[in-house]
């Protein structure tokens, strides 16, 4: 952390991100703070935090750092204008993808480089705008991200040397709600009945359809739990001829969440492309085995606790599901779960708050 020479330093937290849909970002800055509040409580971190929120943006349950509301602006506006008058008078860290571009000390988490691999996912507007603003902040912040693969992704694509991007991982304690057993009643899910969850939406990078299509060769009786805010028409009109075992949960609590991951016979993460996947350690947090895409993120947060599948070839997807589907004898579940716990050792939300801090103290020397 810093020395005592540094013990006045002033970090001022963006906190955007609090009028934000949650949304793996919104979890992720959500988290680092309650973690760098934890740490303050323990009188762990010796930099003076405050989280300062947009009007309206509804505060967070901290004990030891101060936040307050600041300035009239919503949205962008707040945070390059308002956000960044507080923020002069020390150093800025901003966890959502986005900061005060002409803001020199600060630290500044961009997650993935998904608007340059896959920009026809997103609007226009959206990917010219965060374009500008990443390539801004490259030039004048330090940049922090989720994981190795989003720091050679994003050294490649902002012209950043990658040994000068940070690297602060998700992890998963957060998931650690009662199980609220009430919603496979909700669902329709009988007791005995097996069935597979995945956590995500349309978006071409999560590749629902080949979920949806390894599921077409599971026996009847099974079902395809997806949670995530998925319009049902435009569900219809992407994937117009899903079988009837696949559940649009849409939203759910995290008790839900819970439940349905601890009698899952398996998390399913097909997807194409991610700058971490939070879902596969919220599942071994909660003794669900892992189905996993084998791209480089998802192995590198999974390591050896997930059985891999092509993200292109829903042949290998259904084997890998009858596999789950066939377990007499609980073996092949039993010594997923042993991994998956060993595995969720290699991530803290705290050692990921304290690696931010120590940046923001070096972020603090820019000129």
């Amino acid at each position: 952390m810093v020395g005592s020479d540094r013990r006045r330093l002033r970090l001022f937290i963006n906190g955007r991100f609090r009028q934000q849909p949650m949304t793996g970002v919104q979890r992720y800055a959500t988290q680092i703070v309650l973690a760098l509040d934890a740490l303050a409580a323990r009188g762990a971190l010796e930099v003076e935090c405050q989280l300062v929120l947009p009007p309206g943006a509804p505060p967070l349950p901290l004990r030891a750092i101060a936040q307050a509301h600041h300035g009239r602006l919503r949205g962008h506006a707040w945070e390059q204008v308002d956000f960044a008058k507080v923020a002069r008078g020390g150093v800025a860290l901003s966890l959502a993808a986005s900061g005060p571009v002409f803001q020199h000390r600060q630290v500044a988490v961009i997650h993935d480089a998904a608007i340059y691999r896959f920009p026809e996912n997103y609007s226009r507007s959206y990917v010219l705008l965060h374009r500008v603003v990443d390539r801004l902040l490259a030039r004048r912040a330090t940049i922090a991200t989720v994981s190795d693969f989003s720091r050679g992704e994003l050294a490649h694509w902002l012209s950043v040397p990658a040994d000068e991007i940070v690297v602060a991982p998700n992890s998963a304690e957060h998931l650690d709600a009662a199980p609220d057993e009430g919603v496979f009643a909700k669902l329709g899910l009988a007791e005995d009945q097996p069935f597979f969850l995945t956590i995500g939406s349309l978006t071409r990078n999560k590749n629902l359809r080949l979920a949806i299509e390894a599921m077409r060769h599971q026996p009847a009786a099974s079902r395809l739990v997806i949670v995530g805010q998925i319009d049902g028409g435009v569900f219809a009109a992407e994937i117009p001829h899903a079988p009837e075992q696949v559940i649009l949960a849409g939203r759910l609590s995290d008790g839900e969440v819970t439940a349905l991951m601890r009698r899952a016979r398996a998390l399913v993460f097909p997807s194409l492309y991610e700058g971490f996947g939070i879902p596969p350690l919220e599942a071994f947090g909660n003794d669900c085995p892992v189905l996993a895409s084998a791209i480089a993120p998802v192995r590198e947060v999974c390591g050896d606790a997930a059985d891999f599948f092509d993200p292109h070839d829903a042949s290998a997807l259904a084997a890998r599901m009858h596999r789950a589907l066939d377990d007499q004898d609980g073996a092949w579940r039993a010594e997923r779960l042993a991994r998956g716990r060993a595995r969720l050792a290699h991530f803290s939300w705290e050692r990921s708050a304290a690696t931010l801090a120590t940046a923001c103290v070096g972020a603090a020397r820019r000129t």
